[in-house]
């Protein structure tokens, strides 16, 4: 009996060290991906993939059977990350508008554009996880330019879609090109567009503004 009591946290410990790196592997993958899929597009070579997250070839196809299970994961992790990033910023600014900035810079660093060539592939858009985290950042989104159109730090001729649709073309990579420094460029335009969407606005925009709703229909 004494021997057993002994041995059984040995047991658990032995059990539970393969999820964590189990876990740990998952993780290494999906950061992988991600920045393979900036960095080149989304039909990068999943070995490469493998390679660059320094696990073998196997284990990767044991956690990611094919492309379109390992796309479905980083959108989930991009989309997850970047509401995050929203709901930080919410919480840790004081001022609206700094909160605005804060989440577009975030949001850029979190490679968010780089989803729109990933949704033109083929896996499940509609899978109820990539939804719900998809709301989950939209409902975050909308209430950071609610709160700084409030205050009155907003212009008030823009929506949601206006920013996300900016943040996206700013901060797309090129596929296959490997441009040198392009985080920092993307900073710089974007803190450039930032700075048109102060009060008091110095021009009229023309055409109407992009709701969330229209980007949904597109």
């Amino acid at each position: 009996m004494e021997t057993v009591a002994r041995t059984a946290p040995e047991c658990r410990r032995r059990t539970s060290r393969p999820r964590a790196d189990a876990l740990r592997n998952r993780e290494r993958i999906v950061t992988a991906a991600r920045e393979m899929f900036v960095e080149l597009g989304p039909d990068v070579p999943l070995d490469d993939v493998a390679r660059r997250a320094g696990v073998g070839n196997a284990t990767l196809y044991r956690n990611f059977p094919d492309r379109a299970a390992l796309t479905h994961e980083v959108v989930l992790a991009v989309l997850s990350r970047t509401a995050d990033r929203a709901e930080e910023a919410m919480a840790e600014e004081s001022d609206t508008f700094d909160a605005l900035s804060r989440f577009v810079h975030a949001a850029a660093d979190e490679r968010v554009g780089a989803l729109c060539p990933l949704l033109s592939g083929t896996f499940d858009k509609a899978h109820p996880e990539l939804l719900a985290e998809r709301r989950h950042l939209e409902e975050a989104v909308e209430e950071l330019v609610r709160r700084a159109m409030t205050s009155g730090r907003l212009r008030t001729d823009i929506a949601v879609g206006d920013l996300m649709i900016a943040l996206s073309q700013l901060t797309r990579p090129l596929p296959g090109v490997a441009c040198v420094d392009i985080d920092q460029f993307a900073h710089r335009h974007l803190q450039l567009f930032l700075d048109g969407l102060r009060t008091p606005a110095r021009s009229e925009l023309p055409g109407t503004a992009a709701t969330l709703e229209d980007l949904r229909r597109r």
